[in-house]
């Protein structure tokens, strides 16, 4: 299997849900949770890690900061 280049992470109790991020991936990478955070709202969350290309799209738009992504380490043996 091959690994992901890029690994996306999303603080679920700080997202307001308001979708910035989900309009602005080129790939589909995220949608809105239907389960609701601590603050009441739908969350942002990763549903197509394996598509991210790390364009930094969604990082750039959130409002709340939000969102993290980290280039992966790939080691070849």
């Amino acid at each position: 299997m091959k690994a992901k280049p890029y690994s996306l992470r999303i603080d679920r109790n700080r997202c307001k849900g308001c979708e910035l991020c989900v309009s602005v991936c080129p790939r589909q990478v995220l949608d809105l949770s239907e389960e609701i955070n601590p603050l009441g709202y739908h969350f942002a969350r990763v549903t197509n890690p394996s598509h991210c290309i790390g364009c930094m799209n969604c990082s750039d738009m959130c409002p709340d900061a939000a969102i993290e992504i980290q280039k992966r380490l790939i080691r070849h043996a």
